[in-house]
């Protein structure tokens, strides 16, 4: 029988027939701790999405699962969003003990699994990647939207058999709206990629998305990791003291604007950080992206038709 679920006001309410009613459920894609990824066909239109079977917590007190609030907040969040370089999400079922969430099929792999396959990367081929990150990071941030949780795995490919292959940020599942006047503390993410103040457990912003960005810059155009160290407590303690440096074995050929890019990245004062605006107009991803075609040029513009300077 149809029933209204439990719901937030102003949340649409997730649907509660059988997922396997409307989709053919195939092959897995990939885990998390309480969420599977499967490949799945719709049945009416024969159309490929990307099913994310979440875990529900069954009681407050289980530490199993994802509690309804959290579910929610994904779910409104990905409700919000329409972006070429982030996941769209087409609908939402639950059953007993999980939510689902029909997503966009990003079939292409991860962003770093398709660099892994190159012999190198210049530096134009990685300004046409972070720039990508970087306009699906600036949609969310004019929307007040932090991702939390930028890093290779959550960055990928729509289709890796084209040269520049195309950009979408995906999994939702920490990012938060940031609101004015409301204090938002949390220690999450993966300790390679976190910005200090979440190591510190400091009021958390926009601002630690681009420490993540610099984190990922820096992996891009090396290889290498700044932070990262034997466990994850050195690791946590390089990021708070901000001990990184640019190795000559690979660095040597990477210029000084892409590294001036990084260094206003891996800031420790969120205030004296790059914002997103301030990374775009950044000489090194001007310089590398002034190639862009008249095609590229028409497709941002049909893609943002009201888009204005923003002052932030």
């Amino acid at each position: 029988m149809f029933q209204a679920s439990m719901r937030s006001p102003n949340m649409e309410p997730f649907k509660q027939q059988k997922v396997e009613d409307f989709y053919d459920i195939g092959e897995e894609l990939g885990s998390g701790q309480f969420a599977i990824v499967k490949k799945c066909r719709e049945k009416s239109t024969g159309l490929e999405y990307a099913a994310k079977f979440i875990k529900k917590r069954q009681s407050r007190a289980s530490r199993r699962g994802v509690s309804r609030e959290e579910i929610e907040r994904e779910v409104s969040i990905l409700r919000q969003v329409l972006h070429h370089n982030v996941i769209t999400l087409h609908d939402v079922y639950e059953n007993r003990t999980d939510v689902v969430l029909i997503l966009e099929l990003v079939s292409g792999g991860e962003l770093f699994d398709f660099l892994a396959q190159k012999e190198s990367l210049s530096e134009e081929e990685a300004t046409s990647f972070i720039k990508q990150i970087l306009d699906g990071v600036n949609y969310l941030h004019t929307k007040k939207i932090a991702h939390f949780d930028l890093k290779p795995e959550n960055i990928m490919l729509l289709d890796k058999n084209i040269p520049i292959p195309h950009i979408k940020l995906i999994d939702f599942g920490l990012a938060h709206e940031i609101e004015d006047g409301v204090e938002f503390k949390n220690i999450f993410g993966t300790p390679e990629f976190v910005a200090p103040e979440i190591v510190n457990y400091e009021p958390l912003g926009l601002e630690a998305d681009m420490w993540s960005i610099g984190v990922i810059t820096y992996i891009l155009l090396s290889g290498a990791s700044p932070f990262l160290g034997d466990t994850k407590q050195e690791t946590l303690a390089n990021i708070t003291a901000v001990s990184y440096d640019f190795d000559e074995e690979f660095f040597s050929q990477t210029s000084e604007l892409a590294k001036d890019f990084i260094r206003k990245l891996l800031v420790k004062e969120t205030r004296k950080r790059l914002t997103i605006q301030e990374a775009l107009r950044h000489p090194w991803i001007t310089r590398n992206c002034e190639s862009d075609t008249e095609e590229d040029i028409a497709r941002r513009k049909a893609l943002h038709p009201r888009r204005r300077s923003s002052t932030s």
